[in-house]
């Protein structure tokens, strides 16, 4: 379809304060749907406002934002926008957090059979290090190379 044949739809778009006026491709679930490049500044996705330090703060999406990546995959992507209005400050994890993750970044690297902590997480399929997956490699009767 060519860019210029697009339909377009006016849309206010109600962020919190003040109803902003822009063009949209229509409506997906009751939202407008924008394309890259054409949403409202005020509006921004989740890893955008997190880029500023803000989180959504329990609010609704407000918009979303529709793209199609280039070759080889050209699948289509949606992103749910905020409004930036509505966002709260970022909120550093505590202390207790801190120690919960970092626990738990441990435990992925930790060996099943020779519970050594590695350096790399260990796969999830095996729990395995590389070093104990290959002996049980080589002693597992396979099939010839």
């Amino acid at each position: 379809m060519n860019p210029r044949n697009r339909k377009q739809t006016v849309v206010t778009v109600f962020d919190g304060r003040t109803h902003h006026v822009a063009l949209c491709r229509g409506e997906r679930d009751g939202l407008p749907v924008f394309g890259w490049g054409e949403a409202p500044s005020t509006l921004l996705t989740r890893s955008q406002l997190r880029a500023v330090e803000l989180r959504p703060n329990g609010q609704d999406p407000v918009a979303l934002l529709v793209f199609r990546h280039h070759r080889p995959y050209a699948r289509e992507t949606v992103a749910e926008l905020f409004s930036i209005e509505r966002a709260a400050a970022y909120r550093p994890p505590t202390s207790a957090q801190r120690a919960a993750l970092a626990r738990a970044m441990e435990a992925r690297r930790v060996c099943v059979d020779c519970t050594r902590v590695q350096e790399y997480c260990v796969p999830t399929s095996t729990r395995q290090c590389w070093a104990c997956f290959e002996l049980e490699q080589i002693d597992r009767p396979g099939v010839a190379a």
